[in-house]
């Protein structure tokens, strides 16, 4: 059973820190990735990695403020966000693609998705 559980969002004043971390099981996955979607709002793009890690990719509204790392033994990706802004409030979720290897921004090529975890940034 494919399984992406999503863990640590929270409440946090602006110019805060947060670390989300999103733990795959279940089968082989490769590029993994993080979108968020606020209310109201479609969901997009945030950051994404390929398997080992050495290849990334950032939304520019996060770029130089969130990092995506991997932790392959754990088959775990992680999003660290500092320098949080109020317009960073929404629902982030994990997303992984059986097939493709490259740190994609496009949605549809993710086949798995987790749950989601709220992070709210109080100005």
């Amino acid at each position: 059973q494919v399984q992406l559980v999503e863990s640590g969002g929270g409440l946090v004043q602006a110019g805060g820190s947060l670390s989300l971390s999103c733990a795959a099981s279940g089968r082989t996955f490769y590029a993994m990735a993080w979108f968020r979607q606020a209310p109201g709002k479609e969901r997009e793009f945030v950051a994404a990695t390929n398997w080992s890690g050495s290849s990334t990719s950032y939304a520019n509204s996060v770029k130089g403020r969130f990092t995506i790392s991997k932790a392959n033994a754990k088959n775990t990706v992680y999003l660290q966000m500092n320098s949080l802004k109020p317009e960073d409030t929404a629902v982030y979720y994990c997303a992984a693609s059986r097939v493709w290897n490259t740190p994609t921004t496009n949605v549809a090529l993710y086949d798995y998705w987790g749950q989601g975890t709220q992070v709210t940034v109080s100005s």
